[in-house]
């Protein structure tokens, strides 16, 4: 066109330019023609149905549903008398297509999750050995036995994100707390045996906002060695993808196979759980699961790795320096401190007001100590020395233990107790709800059970006499006449310009409050 403006374009451009672009002589002339009386260079406009935003909420409403979308739209055209301003389904399909992308669509299904499947990430630069570490809580869809108990253990554990080696494991029979980060943490840090190779301070370490690992107690902890630790955004697992995809190999590779899996495939007439007898004890299991994570640090080739290499040959090959802590540092690196002063008495320490003594305690009676505690754990503590703080002076334990027999007729006894309360909660339940008959029509719904009035009342009269605070009754004993030494208030008589002002509100019809208030208080 800019040939043509200035009066140079010729047949030899027509033809250049038709070569180029593999259409015709005579499409190219059409092209300029256009051009020239229209004034235009594309495709002419064409009037089409787009999404509005009342369109994009109904879809949202109807869970991306475009027939009952357009039934609805349809429904409300023909009551307004213009069935002619809604499109067609078809072509309301069509702008659904065009106007929203795939993400979009499965969002308005499933949510985000379900348009989260549809997004692209970047993946992050590769760097070296202990530059960052991830780190995770996994449920364990496995049942074990513990004690007579039937539980699902729970793993926390952090890996190199460089290497792909799990450097720290720490496994709990129930939801873990911040000692099992702390635990976590201390193996994976030393590379003393039976930990090492792996380990060592890293660079920093990613987390999803999980209140074990952003507590107080672990924040001091890394704080100390100046690793930083960095808060991801909730529900975005692809934040920390790398401990994301452990969590979901260890069930894919190991535990569909175990005995008491809760996800495993069964046949849809009834579900029949492992027998108890076949099912793993609590250390057997994690036996099983340590081994399994040296299966995977020295054999396993996990994607991602150069070379087709090991988490182990990858963490040997890289040539970046580790930066050791020394065991004394870390002896007591999963401890809480007390923060208070306390004395060695004759009954040994008094912490949380039990006993704790140890045999090194002979002779020091009378001595100033500091102590250090395992997070959620109380049968044992470290004593330091107050004046010299970092010397240990040894540990103690707890005086008077119960043995093994009183835990377990204890944890009986409880579980008898939670079960008669489960059961009258459930009873109490079914008294609360009303249940109703199903409905055909649009019509309310009848109770299935009619209760008659002298059932009514005598449940309320029941209730009542268990009612302490209907039961109170304040003012069934009157109260005694007081003392005759008590002073008494002094009833004071009315004066004549009171007498007259309420005559007179009371004839204008004004309300009387405030002089009878002042009656009331005069005669009291």
């Amino acid at each position: 066109m800019a040939l043509d403006a200035q009066g140079g374009l010729t047949t030899a451009h027509v033809r250049l330019v038709a070569s180029g672009l593999g259409v015709s002589v005579r499409t190219v002339r059409r092209w300029v023609e256009a051009a020239r009386s229209e004034g235009r260079t594309g495709r002419r406009p064409q009037s089409r149905f787009t999404l509005t935003a009342q369109v994009r909420a109904r879809l949202a409403v109807w869970g991306g549903n475009v027939a009952a979308v357009h039934r609805e739209l349809d429904a409300e055209a023909r009551a307004a008398g213009d069935p002619e301003a809604v499109p067609s389904l078809a072509t309301l399909q069509r702008a659904v297509a065009r106007d929203l992308s795939a993400g979009e669509r499965a969002g308005l299904r499933g949510g985000e999750a379900a348009r989260r499947r549809y997004d692209v990430y970047g993946k992050r630069p590769a760097t070296h050995r202990n530059a960052c570490w991830e780190g995770d809580h996994k449920r364990i869809p496995v049942r074990v036995d513990l004690e007579g108990s039937l539980v699902c253990p729970w793993v926390t554990w952090f890996i190199d994100v460089a290497t792909k080696a799990i450097v720290g494991v720490a496994v709990t029979p129930h939801q873990p707390a911040r000692d099992a980060v702390l635990a976590a943490l201390r193996t994976g840090i030393s590379r003393q045996d039976p930990y090492g190779p792996f380990g060592g301070l890293p660079g920093r370490v990613r987390v999803d906002r999980g209140k074990e690992f952003l507590c107080r107690t672990v924040e001091r902890a890394l704080g100390g060695f100046a690793v930083p630790v960095d808060d991801l955004s909730a529900y975005k697992p692809y934040r920390k993808g790398t401990v994301e995809a452990l969590n979901g190999a260890v069930e894919e590779m190991l535990l569909v196979s175990l005995p008491g899996y809760t996800h495993r495939a069964r046949p849809a007439e009834a579900y029949r759980p492992d027998p108890v007898e076949d099912l793993l004890s609590y250390p057997d299991f994690v036996k099983v699961l340590l081994d399994w994570v040296a299966w995977w640090n020295t054999e396993h080739h996990p994607a991602g790795l150069d070379a087709n290499l090991t988490p182990l040959a990858a963490w040997e090959a890289d040539p970046a320096p580790v930066e050791d802590v020394a065991e004394e540092r870390l002896a007591f690196f999963a401890l809480e401190d007390d923060g208070r002063l306390r004395k060695i008495t004759t009954k040994g320490i008094s912490w949380r007001r039990r006993a704790y003594i140890g045999p090194w305690m002979a002779g020091h009676v009378g001595m100033r100590v500091r102590l250090r505690y395992l997070p959620h754990y109380d049968g044992r503590i470290e004593v330091f020395a107050a004046e010299e703080w970092g010397r240990h002076l040894g540990t103690a334990y707890l005086a008077e233990a119960a043995t093994v027999e009183q835990r377990r007729a204890l944890s009986s006894v409880r579980e008898k107790k939670a079960r008669a309360l489960k059961a009258d909660l459930k009873a109490a339940e079914k008294l609360r709800k009303t249940r109703y008959t199903a409905t055909t029509t649009a019509a309310a719904p009848r109770p299935r059970r009619t209760v008659t009035s002298s059932q009514a009342q005598a449940e309320i009269a029941r209730s009542r006499a268990v009612d302490l605070a209907a039961r109170a009754l304040p003012d069934l004993i009157p109260p005694r006449e007081p003392p005759a030494s008590w002073a008494r208030p002094v009833v004071r008589p009315r004066r004549a310009a009171d007498s007259q002002t309420d005559a007179g509100q009371a004839a204008d019809g004004a309300p009387r409050g405030a002089a009878d208030a002042r009656n009331d208080s005069g005669e009291r």
